[in-house]
C-alpha cells in the first residue's frame, strides 16, 4: 500500500530528484520492491498476477510493471511465459542460503516434529512470522497413507488465516496483533473473512492454549497449532498437525494437544540450551 507520507516528484516530474528527496525516494523504491517481493512469495510455484500486484500493494500498473522488469533484470523476479504469472526469482533463493542459521528454531524442531509425526501418523507443519506473514519452515509427515500436504515449505499466508497464523497472533503483544489484524483487512476480505471473526478466533485461541479449525486449508482436512516459546517465553514459532477431518476430530484433541504441547516444551529447552552456548 501506497505510504500517505510519500514525497512525490518535482512538479512535471521531469526534474531529477536531488538532495535529501532523492534519498527518501530511493528508500521508497526499495520498499515498494520488497512489498512486492513479499506478495510474490505467497504465490510460490504457481505465481501471482499483475493485477493483484497492483491491487494488493495499491501503486498504479505503470509502477508495479517498472518495478518487476528491474527486479527480472536482477534475478530476484522471474515470469511464466504461458501464465504470464511472476513468482520470486532464483537470486533470493541463493541470497538466502548465506543465512541459513537465522532461524535457528528450524534446526532445532526438526527431530520433535519427526516425533510427533510418527505418533499421530499425519502431517507436521513448523511456522514462523515474518511481519504481517506466517511462513512454513519445515514440515514432517507421518505414516497413514493418505497425507495432507496443505502447505509447502517457504508457504507465506497473511497472519491470522491459518491455525498457525492465529497462534503467532493469540500469544503476540495484544497491540502488535491488533495493529496486524487492521493491517490485514484486505487481504482477510479475499480469503472471505471479516475483522471481528478473526478477534474471536485469536480470543478462543488463547483461552484454549492452541488453535483448532475444523475447517483445514484443503477440503475435509482439520488443523490443530500450538505456540513455541523459548526460555524468556517469547514467542518464536507455531506446531501444527493436519490430518483428513476424520482422522482430527474434537475427541482427538485430547490425546494431540499433549502430545504436541510437550514436544513444543523439548524445544523450547533445547532452544534455550542453543541460545545459552552462543552467549
Amino acid at each position: 500500500m501506497t505510504r500517505p507520507d510519500d514525497p512525490q516528484l518535482p512538479e512535471g516530474g521531469k526534474d531529477k530528484p536531488t538532495g535529501e528527496v532523492g534519498k527518501t525516494l530511493g528508500a521508497r523504491s526499495i520498499r515498494r520492491a520488497v512489498a512486492i517481493l513479499r506478495i510474490l512469495a505467497t504465490g510460490q510455484e504457481h505465481g501471482v498476477r499483475i493485477t493483484d500486484i497492483v491491487q494488493q500493494t495499491g501503486l498504479n500498473r505503470p509502477t508495479v510493471h517498472r518495478i518487476l522488469r528491474v527486479l527480472i533484470e536482477e534475478e530476484a523476479v522471474e515470469q511464466d511465459p504461458n501464465t504470464r504469472r511472476y513468482m520470486v526469482g532464483p537470486e533470493v533463493s541463493l541470497l538466502g542460503l548465506s543465512r541459513t542459521a537465522r532461524v535457528p528454531v528450524k534446526a532445532v524442531a526438526e527431530p520433535y516434529l519427526r516425533h510427533i509425526a510418527e505418533q499421530c501418523g499425519d502431517s507436521v507443519f513448523l511456522t514462523i512470522r515474518s511481519g504481517f506473514d506466517s511462513i512454513c519452515v519445515d514440515r514432517k509427515t507421518g505414516h497413514y497413507p493418505v497425507k495432507v500436504l496443505s502447505i509447502e515449505v517457504g508457504a507465506r499466508r497473511p497472519l491470522g488465516v491459518s491455525v498457525s497464523g492465529l497462534v503467532l497472533l493469540a500469544f503476540a503483544d495484544p497491540d502488535d496483533s491488533e495493529e496486524v489484524i487492521l493491517g490485514n483487512e484486505q487481504r482477510f476480505t479475499s480469503h472471505g473473512l471479516e475483522l471481528d471473526a478473526v478477534r474471536r478466533r485469536i480470543i478462543e485461541t488463547r483461552s484454549l492454549g492452541y488453535a483448532y479449525s475444523e475447517v483445514g486449508v484443503v477440503p475435509g482436512t482439520r488443523a490443530l497449532a500450538m505456540p513455541v516459546f523459548d526460555a524468556e517465553h517469547q514467542l518464536v514459532a507455531s506446531v501444527a498437525v493436519s490430518a483428513m477431518a476424520d482422522r482430527l476430530s474434537p475427541e482427538r484433541l485430547a490425546t494431540l494437544v499433549p502430545l504436541i504441547r510437550h514436544q513444543t516444551e523439548l524445544i523450547a529447552k533445547r532452544l534455550s540450551e542453543v541460545q545459552n552456548r552462543r552467549r
